[in-house]
């Protein structure tokens, strides 16, 4: 019995000793899965495919963006929410998919606090306030008396029903006590479309999809939806500046990974995010898409998510937005 066991520990010695330069090897140890829950061409996937070509520089391993767009994006993310949580699956996220979605949608595949683990806001993009030159207004307060005399009379497009748009529409109604009434559309182009053709008064868009219409003025900008005052349009006031104090809209692109992802990788990857985004090319390519680059810590960006779940929440309750 003694040199059976003896025999026994030096086997699992072996197969320890074996293993243990596969368990050792440092993070990343193989090539890493980015998840765009949404199509090519948009700025979550410009912005994924940014950070991923400055991840493969820095680490030498080239991720795979992985497109899995469907259902608001919530087949991508449902995905990454049940991926093995060992950092080598992330997902790009957006207010749609971690704020806003969970504010309209009765039930959902995955739950935005408990299923992951944040990493950091990579960029945000305000909304701009934009009406038809047909509209006689050129300010915010002009906009809120001319909504005040004519109840019911204006209309704001958006991409959809529960959509940031939508939501943000909602939220001017609240806040500055108009009745407005929402146009939903199926996605931003015939919003847009229509809004420059005269047929709806207003939207809420992104500012690289309406800013050559207001330079060409064939949109009027009434405000930007962010605490300062976008380097793109200088001149253009916040809602704050303009007597809405607390409005803020838009959309954040963020990197998120699944809930117990290992702690040394979320810090790499924090801190190899927080590297790329001080790159002057890197700053460019969002300033063009309308952007600022973030880069806030994991728990900054959890606050974050929180925070903004909590106030479209409040602003679905009170229009009443819900989807199954």
């Amino acid at each position: 019995m003694t040199l059976r066991t003896g025999l026994l520990c030096l086997f699992t010695t072996a197969i320890a000793l074996a293993a243990a330069p596969a368990t050792a090897q440092p993070y990343p140890a193989k090539p890493i899965r980015v998840v765009v829950p949404f199509p090519a061409g948009g700025n979550a996937d410009i912005f994924a495919r940014a950070f991923a070509q400055k991840l493969g520089e820095a680490w030498k391993q080239i991720p795979v963006v992985d497109n899995r767009a469907g259902a608001a994006g919530i087949i991508g993310t449902q995905f990454v929410a049940k991926a093995p949580a060992d950092g080598y699956t992330l997902l790009f996220g957006t207010t749609g998919t971690h704020t806003t979605n969970p504010a309209v949608y009765a039930k959902l595949p995955y739950d935005p606090i408990r299923d992951f683990s944040p990493v950091s806001n990579f960029a945000d993009s305000p909304f701009l306030l934009v009406v038809h030159p047909s509209i006689p207004v050129r300010t915010l307060q002009q906009l809120v008396t001319l909504a005040k005399s004519r109840p019911g009379q204006l209309d704001y497009a958006s991409f959809g029903t529960g959509s940031s748009a939508h939501l943000a529409g909602e939220m001017l109604r609240t806040m500055a006590g108009v009745n407005i009434i929402h146009v939903a559309y199926k996605g931003g182009p015939p919003a847009v479309n229509d809004l420059v053709g005269g047929h709806v008064s207003l939207m809420f868009n992104s500012l690289p999809a309406v800013l050559p219409l207001v330079k060409t003025d064939r949109l009027r900008a009434l405000a930007v939806a962010s605490a300062k005052r976008s380097p793109a349009l200088p001149e253009l006031p916040t809602f704050a500046e303009s007597g809405l104090p607390g409005f803020e809209a838009g959309s954040w692109y963020g990197l998120l990974a699944p809930a117990g992802t290992p702690r040394e990788a979320i810090t790499k990857l924090h801190a190899e995010t927080v590297q790329m985004l001080a790159l002057p090319d890197i700053r460019q390519k969002l300033a063009a898409e309308g952007a600022d680059a973030i880069g806030n810590s994991p728990e900054e960006f959890a606050a974050q998510i929180r925070r903004d779940i909590e106030r479209w929440e409040k602003v679905a309750r009170a229009a009443n937005i819900a989807r199954q």
